[in-house]
Formats: C-alpha cells, structure tokens, sequence
C-alpha cells in the first residue's frame, strides 16, 4: 500500500519561512541609556579606563556597570594604598565594617559628615572621589554572585532558618519585619570554645510592623474625597 503525504499550500509554506527568516535577522532594539555624565572641576583623579567627563554623578539614574566597577577599582585602590583592613577604617571611622565596604563598592551613601574621617583613614581618596561617594548610589548586585561560595552559603543559611527567625519575630515583636534600611550589619572574628576561629555576622535591623489598612488613614483617598 502506498501512503501518501499531505501535501502543503505553496502559499503557506511561503509565509512560514518568511516569518522564520523575519525572525532570525529582526535586529534587537537599541540599549537604552544607563547614566548620566558629568564634567569634574579639575578632571583631577579619574582612573584611566574612565574619562572625567563620564564618572557618574548619581542623581537617581543607574550607573553603568563598567563605570561603577573603574570607580569602584579605584576606591579598592585607596583602601590598599592605606595598608588598612576594612576593619581598621571602621575603628577610625566610628563604622561598621560592612558599611566600610559598602561605601567602598558604592553600596552606601557617605555622609557630609563622615567624609573627614574617610579622607584621614584613607589617604588616597581624591576630592572628586569623595564627592562622588556622596551622592545617592545606585545599589545593585550582579545575579552569578549567588554562585560565589561564601554568598551561596550565606544565603543557605538565611533559607534553611528564616521560617523558624520568622516566627520567632512573630512570637516576640508581633506580624512583622526586620528593616534592611535601618540596619546595621558587621562581620566579626572570635575564637570557639574549641579554640578554633569563628566567623559572627551580626544583622541588627529595626522592627517594622505590618500596618492594617484602614479607609479613614489612607490620606490620598481623604485629599480626593475634599477635591
């Protein structure tokens, strides 16, 4: 017995690959801008993968990746002119060591009034570099650092006891959060009772209730009512 195969209209076979061959050379749209430039005064301190008029000037636009590590690499640069551990500027600075390294990785925000003692703990630091550290940065992390193992195992670790830190919070505070915002974080070395190093990081956060939504608080809907 012979079978024969269906045979397809010319036609249809002819808006397929048509649309097959629209797909594969359609061209991806254009990266739409991720920063804003500005002109330093002096043009004084720019790393050199990094032209002073393309540093930076956070003003709630999201930095380039490539800018932010040439700034960051700089700022590394500093700390390690300085022979000090993050630790060491945290003790001069009044600091947590976390924080040290946030304002480092440009995580964090310098304060006008903390930048004097940064400036004296790291002496490398340039005047551009420093106004720069305060300004609002954008705060990111690449997605493979979860691969890395020291953040992969910190992350199991969150994983495997937030359901138990989660009722506990509940059970002494109330239906809740901790606040990543106003927050402190360190990390510190002690010895064990077996003689050994251990590592203690510390998550200190304010408490942060669940708010019950009442009408007659939510102040948008009272302004709209007098409207």
């Amino acid at each position: 017995m012979t079978t024969h195969l269906p045979v397809r209209s010319p036609s249809l076979v002819s808006k397929a690959e048509q649309t097959a061959k629209a797909a594969r050379f359609t061209p991806a749209p254009p990266r739409p801008p991720t920063y804003r430039a500005f002109h330093h005064r002096s043009g004084r301190g720019a790393p050199p993968s990094v032209a002073p008029s393309t540093i930076e000037r956070h003003t709630g636009i999201m930095e380039e990746s490539s800018v932010k590590a040439a700034v960051v690499r700089r700022l590394m640069a500093a700390k390690a002119e300085s022979g000090k551990s993050f630790s060491d500027v945290a003790a001069e600075t009044g600091l947590t060591n976390v924080y040290v390294a946030q304002l480092l990785r440009r995580q964090a925000q310098l304060k006008p009034e903390t930048a004097p003692a940064l400036r004296a703990a790291l002496p490398a630091l340039t005047d551009e570099f420093v106004d720069l550290m305060m300004q609002p940065p954008f705060r990111s992390y690449h997605p493979d650092i979860v691969h890395e193992p020291a953040v992969y195992r910190l992350n199991e670790a969150v994983m495997h006891f937030g359901e138990s830190i989660k009722e506990i919070i509940n059970e002494d505070f109330g239906d809740g959060i901790m606040s990543a915002i106003d927050f402190y974080c360190s990390v510190d070395k002690v010895k064990g009772a077996d003689g050994k190093d251990r590592v203690v990081v510390t998550f200190d956060g304010k408490y942060l209730p669940y708010t019950e939504q009442k009408s007659e608080h939510m102040m948008s809907r009272m302004n709209l009512k007098s409207s």
